[in-house]
């Protein structure tokens, strides 16, 4: 990320979206290259206090996962040491005082993340270097461009899949033991000081960390994987993989679980169309957020969607509900309502609904812009996989027709994709929806 070359010193690894220490691409650079050079590596965290709307929901799940990496790091006698505040001023002041010669960093197409990296990059004096353990084909190296959907993507992806998509080394431990004193991790303390919204409620019913994470896996394939294709889009039943919040933190790699799936003993095409979600369905959402910075408003929208959308920007609404409504689940719509309870009790929100919610809120919202702020701020905020590429870009799908074509046009949507209850009670049973999320059945 910059032209220095490494200097003798300590190799820091600034873990932040790969919460995870096997199957850990960044972490066996760092590793190895401390190796190669003779030195000590150490992982730091830099934990920011008001992330994009994030409140204790987010933080705890993430705290809980980041205290199991305490422990796994111990063991391989390597110091993790957490560090608080504005990245920009903590980083350095930390490599300064470590006499680190080599920062290693992870990827995030992320707007807030990158300029996090580029202010740390302007202020060290030593090489970084960046290393996309998110992604199985890295997003750089996937496309140096945003492509149009799916379909540019996917052959670029399917073309460099072999080379990427190996096994992992196994991880051994550190010999050269780090220079510096660390104090122990109060996690406990760390909670309950961290200054962020403490009103919405924790999620009791996801454990997070790797070990879940991979349990929760080996559930899906064994259970659930084989019926995917033809069940994933029923909201009544439990046939998605349970992943996105794992995924999400880093607390599993998106390549083990390829691997895993692709050694699966199940029917190809359940398999195919997980894989299809996955890769190529992820990595676009990544590729839309690192070349197009406005993905979270409609200025990131492809021309066509924005000429319609503004064409039809002062049809007439036939209902107006505001942000307190929304967030209350106190529409008109009882499906609506109970994909939003869904959010708000659970902390996810099933796949096929969330398209549904999404444009919804289109079509009772003043403008677009208002739309899209207000799906961001509900997601964000409830959704333990807020924040996210995969977040911000179905979002930008269901309202703004990112990665999406011309449909047949209809007033407010023009010819962004319409979605209906009625549509919705051709798929489903839309009442035995409502008692799942209202815990009737």
């Amino acid at each position: 990320m910059n032209e220095l070359s490494a200097k003798k010193g300590p190799v820091v690894y600034w873990m932040s979206r790969d919460q995870r220490v096997h199957d850990n691409w960044a972490l066996t650079y760092a590793l190895n290259e401390a190796r190669e050079q003779g030195t000590e590596m150490g992982v730091i965290f830099n934990l920011v206090p008001e992330f994009l709307g994030a409140t204790l929901r987010q933080y705890d799940f993430m705290l809980r996962g980041l205290e199991e990496i305490s422990g796994k790091l111990d063991r391989l006698n390597i110091p993790f040491v957490i560090l608080s505040g504005k990245p920009s001023v903590e980083i350095p002041k930390f490599l300064s005082k470590s006499g680190a010669g080599l920062l290693v960093r992870d990827f995030s197409p992320l707007r807030a993340n990158r300029e996090w990296s580029d202010k740390v990059v302007s202020k060290v004096g030593i090489a970084v270097h960046e290393i996309d353990a998110h992604n199985i084909v890295p997003c750089r190296i996937a496309s140096d461009k945003q492509e149009y959907g799916a379909y540019t993507i996917r052959p670029k992806i399917h073309k460099m899949l072999h080379e990427f998509l190996e096994d992992f080394p196994p991880l051994k431990k550190q010999t050269v033991p780090w220079p510096h004193k660390t104090a122990p991790i109060d996690w406990k303390k760390l909670r309950e000081t961290l200054k962020v919204d403490r009103s919405v409620s924790l999620i009791d019913g996801i454990r997070p960390g790797e070990d879940s994470a991979r349990k929760v896996l080996s559930q899906f394939i064994e259970k659930r994987l084989a019926y995917y294709k033809d069940r994933r889009n029923d909201p009544t039943e439990d046939y998605q993989s349970g992943l996105s919040p794992y995924l999400h933190f880093g607390q599993i790699s998106a390549q083990r679980v390829a691997l895993e799936i692709r050694r699966a003993n199940v029917d190809e095409s359940g398999r195919e169309t997980f894989l299809e979600e996955l890769i190529v369905r992820r990595e676009l959402s990544d590729n839309f957020c690192f070349y197009n910075r406005d993905y979270d408003n409609p200025d990131g929208f492809p021309d066509w969607a924005k000429k319609t959308l503004s064409e039809h920007r002062h049809d007439k609404r036939d209902y107006l509900y505001s942000l307190e409504q929304l967030e209350s689940a106190a529409t008109h719509d009882k499906l609506w309502n109970a994909a939003q309870s869904e959010m708000v009790k659970f902390g996810k929100m099933h796949g096929y609904m969330r398209m549904y919610w999404a444009k919804k809120i289109l079509e009772w919202t003043a403008t677009v812009e208002d739309a899209m702020e207000t799906a961001i701020y509900l997601n964000d905020r409830y959704e333990l996989d807020g924040r996210d590429p995969n977040g911000y870009t179905g979002i930008a799908w269901s309202l703004g027709g990112v990665h999406d074509r011309a449909w047949s046009e209809r007033g407010i949507f023009g010819k962004v994709r319409y979605m209906s209850y009625n549509g919705c009670k051709r798929k489903f049973n839309i009442e035995r929806y409502i008692d799942k999320v209202n815990g009737s059945k």
